[in-house]
């Protein structure tokens, strides 16, 4: 059996293409193996991030891929097609990260009812949720367009509900307005819809594009939308938290320079602006400093026990998932054409930030 896989050159993203790999039949799984066919999988700017910071972060480690290329990891479905352990069946349904190709042979430990580790010798180094998969097999919630939403926003909603929870821990570095670049990304109106439900009377202030205003004011979690070129109208009397999704150096700068002092936290979380330069350096203000989700993770599960961030997480997302009807528009691709239009246009920034993009490799 052969895996379809699309790759990108680690040097040059623009450069994409797909590959045939060879695949053990399921009679040939080594002990404990599972052979998966990846159903459906979300992509948005987050993976474009997954793989400029590939290198950095090790995410090209985890689905290996020919010299100079990545496979670029997506968080979607598969269904066990092959099995050699005893505790998972052929046709469970599982949730977690796969690559961006038809197959996946997971070597399946820790098991337990509620999911899996894939412990493969090339996966190990990397933050554990990357290695977990849930059994979803006849989950509601896992199901249908809950399932779409759970695939293209439930990892990008649990960074927000970290930096969220890092943001309050430190009492917003005792800030009165807190700006979110890239303000339409999901990441950003995930943490706006958390901060303006949670941290009143904290002022949210969108930082965005011309052409997403309008997207970015219909969302209603933002106290006020402002423009990239109109960021130095903003008063600059009182202290503000910085949440960067964008990326952009210059614009990191310009805001740095114009609150001085008052700039209390400049945090560093995504890279939607990816092409983008600045001035990096001593900048006025608090130094800008990565948000590295899983340092967060691993100290609220020391300090919340078993289960305490999953049921703090569960909390919040119930109250994020049913406003998705009316902010997102699920759009379904399938097959190779649709998979590499999608993430050139992603790529790009071709993509609508009131579009979701669920896609597979089978036609």
């Amino acid at each position: 059996m052969k895996s379809t896989d699309f790759i990108v050159a680690r040097n040059d993203l623009q450069q994409c293409k797909f590959i045939e790999t060879q695949l053990p039949d399921a009679a040939a799984l080594p002990d404990d193996a599972l052979l998966v066919k990846v159903e459906r999988f979300a992509f948005t700017a987050n993976n474009i991030t997954y793989a400029v910071l590939g290198e950095q972060l090790k995410y090209w480690q985890l689905f290996p891929a020919p010299e100079n290329f990545g496979n670029v990891p997506v968080w979607g479905f598969g269904e066990v097609i092959g099995s050699r352990n005893p505790g998972i069946a052929i046709g469970e349904r599982l949730f977690g990260y796969f690559p961006m190709a038809s197959h996946l042979v997971i070597e399946a430990a820790d098991v337990s009812k509620r999911g899996l580790r894939d412990a493969a010798a090339h996966r190990q180094g990397v933050a554990p949720v990357y290695n977990a998969y849930a059994r979803v097999s006849g989950d509601p919630a896992f199901a249908g367009r809950q399932g779409d939403y759970q695939a293209l926003l439930r990892p990008l909603f649990m960074l927000s509900f970290l930096v969220d929870d890092y943001l309050a821990e430190n009492d917003l570095f005792g800030a009165r307005s807190v700006l979110l670049s890239s303000a339409s990304s999901k990441t950003a109106f995930g943490l706006a819809h958390l901060l303006h439900t949670l941290r009143k009377p904290v002022r949210v202030i969108g930082l965005t594009s011309a052409g997403n205003t309008a997207f970015v004011e219909k969302l209603g979690c933002y106290d006020e939308v402002v423009t990239y070129d109109r960021v130095t109208s903003l008063p600059a009397d009182s202290p503000v938290a910085y949440v960067d999704m964008a990326g952009n150096g210059a614009l990191r700068e310009t805001l740095h320079r114009h609150f001085g002092d008052r700039m209390k936290y400049s945090g560093r979380i995504g890279l939607t602006h990816h092409d983008a330069s600045g001035v990096e350096g001593n900048l006025p203000g608090a130094k800008p400093s990565w948000f590295f989700a899983p340092d967060q993770i691993r100290k609220r599960a020391k300090e919340w026990g078993p289960g305490g961030v999953d049921v703090r997480f569960g909390a919040a997302w119930s109250g994020f998932a049913p406003k998705l009807d009316q902010w997102l528009t699920v759009t379904e691709g399938r097959g190779p054409d649709a998979v590499s239009q999608v993430y050139l246009d992603t790529l790009n920034g071709r993509v609508p930030p009131d579009q979701g993009h669920i896609l597979s490799l089978a036609e």
